[in-house]
């Protein structure tokens, strides 16, 4: 959910595309999550400030793409020096950086499939993942709009022969109503009438 343009995206690296699929929860997920924590932390140390596993698979009982989606927080993002190639090392592969939405650095794990996104403390994307998560972990009407909503942008875009940004737009008006009734639980928003 950004708002930044291709020309302020500097690709850096490429990776195989998993075919875009919406499969059933995987109970293993977590222990992948973990897996790939494990490899951050033993890689970074303290420098890894946060690691959190986000986006689908991170939900009990959500289908999902079948990619592990993790936040990691770093002390400055920019200061690539301090923490890419010890990533790299580790089989991180660099795919690109934002630097004007939130100094943002994406890398890309082939086993388990993992997207990678690292950010500064600051940055608000790291709440509003953790708020998203843990709204449909505990809400199963929205979960079950926002399964619908990705199963429907799934066939949609792989029948169009998509990529994942245009899944993304096509799945984006459910995640934005989802957003507005955590906001407004939790009194970030007034309630829409």
């Amino acid at each position: 959910m950004t708002d930044v343009e291709e020309k302020d995206i500097e690709w850096v690296g490429t990776r195989p595309q998993k075919p875009l699929k919406i499969v059933e929860y995987r109970p293993e997920w977590p222990a992948m999550f973990a897996e790939v924590e494990r490899r951050i932390r033993q890689a970074l140390g303290d420098r890894a400030i946060l690691v959190q596993h986000v986006g689908s698979t991170s939900v009990p009982g959500l289908p999902a793409k079948d990619i592990i989606d993790v936040d990691l927080v770093v002390a400055d993002p920019a200061d690539e020096e301090s923490y890419v190639p010890d990533l790299q090392a580790a089989g991180f592969v660099l795919l690109l950086r934002e630097p004007i939405w939130y100094q943002h650095r994406f890398f890309h794990f082939e086993e388990p499939y993992t997207n990678l996104h690292v950010f500064g403390a600051d940055s608000p994307e790291l709440v509003r993942h953790r708020l998203f998560r843990d709204w449909l972990r505990e809400h199963e009407d929205d979960r079950k709009l926002y399964t619908a909503m990705k199963r429907e942008a799934a066939a949609a875009s792989a029948a169009a022969g998509e990529v994942t940004q245009q899944y993304n737009n096509r799945k984006e008006p459910a995640v934005r109503e989802i957003l507005q009734r955590i906001f407004e639980a939790h009194g970030l928003l007034k309630a829409s009438n």
